[in-house]
Parts: C-alpha cells; sequence; structure tokens
C-alpha cells in the first residue's frame, strides 16, 4: 500500500473554474474538481472522506459530491434557510448546519434532524467539532462561543431545550474563525474577532488561557498539531504567528514579532480568510480575498507555492488521500441523508 497523500480541498467565491477542487500539497497539481455553484465561507466540510457538502451561497441548499466521481452533476439538500456555516463530526455520523441564529443537528444514517438549538442571538458564524466528535463549538455575529456536549444535545427532554455546556462572552465583536486541537474533552481551541483578538479555551473548564491583542482583525486561526504555536490570518493580508511555548507568555499580551517563535509571514494582499497546518507542522497553507492560496515553509517563513484562483478563497483544508474510500451515491439516498 502506498504512503497516504496530502491534499488540499479548496473553494472560491467565483463559480467560474469549479465550485472546489482537490490539490496535491506539495506539486500543487490539481487531482479532482467539483462544479456547480459557489460555497459560501465556513461552510464546506468533507463527510466521513466520501462525501464533500458545501452550502451554496445566499441560497438554502448545500450541495454534495462523491468525493471520487469527476464531472458529476451534485446533488441538493434543501435547508429551512441560508446556511451560513457548516461541518460534520469527525465520524461522519451527524452534519451540524448554522442557519440565521439556529444550530441544526442532523444523522446522516437517517436523515433525521435531532435538535434545532436557539442560544444564539445574531446569525452563526463558524463551527467546530472536537476530534473525538463529543463536543461542538458555535461562534456568531453575537460575539458569543458556546461549547455544547453532543450527548446532552442528542438527550430527548421537551420540557426542557437542551443547554450549552459553556457560554463564553470574552469577544467583543463578532466571531470570524474557531479552531480546535486535538485531545478532545482536554483539547484546547482557538477564537478568531473582529476586535482584534484571538484567545486560546480550555474546552472541559470552558477557561479563557490567553488572549492576544494584534493591530487589525483577525479573520481565520488554526494551531500546528503539536499546539506549539497559534497561527492567525489579519485583514491586513499578513499571517501572524504566536507562541504557545515562550517563557514570557501571560495571559494577555499584545502581538510582537520578536525571537521567541512570535513572527509574520507576509505576501497576501487582502485579508487572510483561511489557514490550515499540514500532518507533519512544517508548512502552512493560507487562503485569501486576493484569490491566491498560498503555501509556506513554516521554519524560514518563505512562500514556496501559489495556487491561483479565480475568485476570493472562502475554504481551505488538509487531508489524507487514502481516507477517501468512495460509496455509491444510492446508498447515501437510501440512508435518508437527502429527506
Amino acid at each position: 500500500m502506498s504512503a497516504p497523500m496530502e491534499v488540499v480541498v479548496s473553494a472560491d467565491s467565483s463559480e467560474q473554474l469549479w465550485n472546489c477542487a482537490v490539490f496535491d500539497l506539495h506539486s500543487g497539481t490539481n487531482l479532482l474538481s467539483y462544479r456547480g455553484g459557489n460555497s459560501s465561507s465556513r461552510s464546506l466540510t468533507v463527510l466521513n472522506g466520501e462525501y464533500i457538502l458545501g452550502a451554496q451561497l445566499g441560497k438554502n441548499f448545500i450541495n454534495v459530491w462523491e468525493v471520487q466521481r469527476k464531472d458529476q452533476l451534485q446533488q441538493k439538500i434543501v435547508c429551512p434557510g441560508i446556511v451560513t456555516c457548516l461541518t460534520a463530526s469527525p465520524d461522519g455520523l451527524y452534519v451540524l448546519a448554522g442557519i440565521g441564529e439556529a444550530l441544526y443537528l442532523w444523522e446522516v444514517s437517517t436523515g433525521n434532524l435531532l435538535a434545532i438549538l436557539s442560544r444564539h442571538y445574531q446569525d452563526l458564524s463558524c463551527l467546530c467539532f472536537t476530534d473525538d466528535g463529543s463536543h461542538f463549538i458555535s461562534g456568531g455575529k453575537d460575539n458569543l462561543v458556546l461549547i455544547w456536549n453532543l450527548v446532552s444535545v442528542l438527550q430527548v427532554d421537551h420540557t426542557r431545550p437542551p443547554e450549552p455546556r459553556h457560554v463564553l462572552s470574552r469577544h467583543s465583536l463578532p466571531i470570524t474563525d474557531i479552531h480546535c486541537g486535538l485531545m478532545g474533552t482536554q483539547a484546547r481551541f482557538a477564537t478568531a474577532s473582529l476586535d482584534q483578538t484571538v484567545k486560546l479555551w480550555e474546552i472541559s473548564s470552558g477557561e479563557m488561557l490567553l488572549s492576544v491583542l494584534f493591530d487589525v482583525s483577525i479573520m481565520s486561526v488554526t494551531l500546528d498539531p503539536c499546539e506549539y504555536f497559534l497561527f492567525c490570518g489579519g485583514s491586513d493580508g499578513t499571517i501572524y504567528q504566536v507562541s504557545l511555548c515562550s517563557p514570557s507568555l501571560s495571559r494577555d499580551k499584545t502581538f510582537q514579532s520578536d525571537n521567541e517563535g512570535n513572527q509574520v509571514f507576509k505576501g497576501h494582499r487582502n485579508l487572510v480568510t483561511c489557514l490550515s497546518v499540514s500532518m507533519d507542522g512544517t508548512l502552512l497553507l493560507s487562503g485569501s480575498h486576493d484569490e491566491t492560496v498560498r503555501l509556506w515553509d513554516i521554519q524560514s517563513k518563505q512562500c514556496v507555492r501559489t495556487i491561483n484562483h479565480k475568485g476570493q478563497c472562502s475554504k481551505l483544508s488538509l487531508g489524507e488521500s487514502c481516507r477517501w474510500v468512495p460509496i455509491t451515491l444510492s446508498q447515501c439516498l437510501e440512508a435518508g441523508l437527502w429527506r
């Protein structure tokens, strides 16, 4: 068996070439493309390595493609409103969507709507599951971040709606991105906001561990696999690297470049909307409204490859191609995902 190849899943807003495409991480070669519509920001996700789901920009449906079928017509899942953010659980059992102020949770095997969670006061902007699928995190334009326990949400009690495990209200402007690290319920996660801060939290306690203030609004955030660094995409096109291992690290800090791992990547000409780090922690991938995806060597801070798009990059992620095992579309239709 060949070694797993790491691939890039990318989407832009233009609809000229494709809705989303898969590229080889190291060569930049286009391996697969999926046509039909264009996906809104934070609303493209891979379901169990078998399907790509993308919420149509400004419309009330989700496009669905089988991962390993080329030149196919996408299927559609009709939703009760415009989907502003979308994600799937790591085990592929659940799909979670933000529609207006509410969270909608579906079971993939039956297509049943399991829960509607209305605890935000304005539109949802981003969603994220923990790596073990036990919790999910929602962020909205109401400046709030909510941590939800999946088991608690699934417990049916019509007399009392599910409540979030933690309500985090330390941001003062809308949430733009959420990234969750590893270790399940013991994980740390990062939130980015228009209030020019990135905050690091603990899932189990809801405690804020770190707050970093920048000179610009932060549009995207990610952690490297070992969680040595935070990478933060700015509205000015700069990517900021924040060391989490600095001996002088305080709970509240203002970002400054130094020799302790706090550095910047420069090359984008517009806001950086999505970030992802390779599995070995050596490469950083960034997407921007300047219509480019850039691959960076983290140690040298040099851009080693640029992939041009026809529109603003709206979604970017990395994954192993060996996980993408196709099953027939009829199986998924029979399972009820499109009810």
